[in-house]
């Protein structure tokens, strides 16, 4: 199966994508990590997208889906992979539909973890990191024993800066100007299904289950 995940930052589909790696041993495909490895392996893909971003240009969506053929195309991905973050954007979903009718393959299922702004807020602005072993608590959720001080090492904890409140409102924002007109896109192609993100973990990977059947 090959799965899109959908979704705003912090809507839990990094953990299920986890979880569904464990469970179902499908790679999941991350363009970060293979624009990383291409460019390390100087691969031609590779040092074009390093002269674009040597300069502070965005890598096009050209060369993000070269990177995925490639990456598509090794013994793990036989039996399906997983997509988080990548496409973004209704050009970038038409890109890999082409690019994936060329090896005869298709998206089987898009899913989008469905939970409202104030919900997201809250969830990401209480998150809080140990400065030292990069352990994460919650200030609502998950405290640690003493405030302010790791459990594990005794050092202290810190606000990541993308989990303050004006940072998070801003990667919302371009989430649904730029990614949520994809769950349309995917609607009209009856491979949508939506969950509840903002049900336990536990409950969210029950219905991801149930939604790939």
């Amino acid at each position: 199966m090959i799965l899109v995940l959908l979704g705003p930052p912090g809507s839990g589909k990094g953990t299920q994508a986890k979880r569904l790696i464990d469970e179902k041993h499908w790679p999941q495909l991350s363009t970060g990590d293979m624009l990383r490895s291409a460019i390390s392996q100087k691969s031609a893909l590779g040092l074009e997208a390093k002269g674009y971003m040597d300069k502070g240009a965005l890598v096009p969506d050209s060369v993000v889906i070269g990177l995925i053929a490639e990456r598509t195309k090794q013994a793990d991905c036989a039996n399906g992979f997983i997509l988080d973050g990548f496409p973004r954007t209704i050009p970038q979903a038409e890109a890999l539909d082409q690019m994936l009718a060329g090896q005869a393959r298709r998206v089987d299922r898009a899913v989008l973890f469905e939970i409202v702004d104030s919900e997201l807020v809250s969830r990401l602005s209480g998150r809080r990191t140990c400065v030292q072993c990069g352990a994460m608590y919650h200030i609502v959720t998950a405290k640690p024993k003493a405030d302010g001080v790791c459990d594990k090492c005794g050092s202290s904890l810190t606000q990541r800066d993308d989990d303050k409140i004006e940072v998070i409102q801003k990667r919302l924002a371009v989430y649904h100007q730029q990614t949520a007109p994809l769950t349309e896109y995917y609607r009209k192609a009856e491979k949508l299904k939506v969950l509840d993100a903002s049900l336990p973990a536990d409950e969210v990977n029950r219905a991801l289950h149930q939604a790939l059947k």
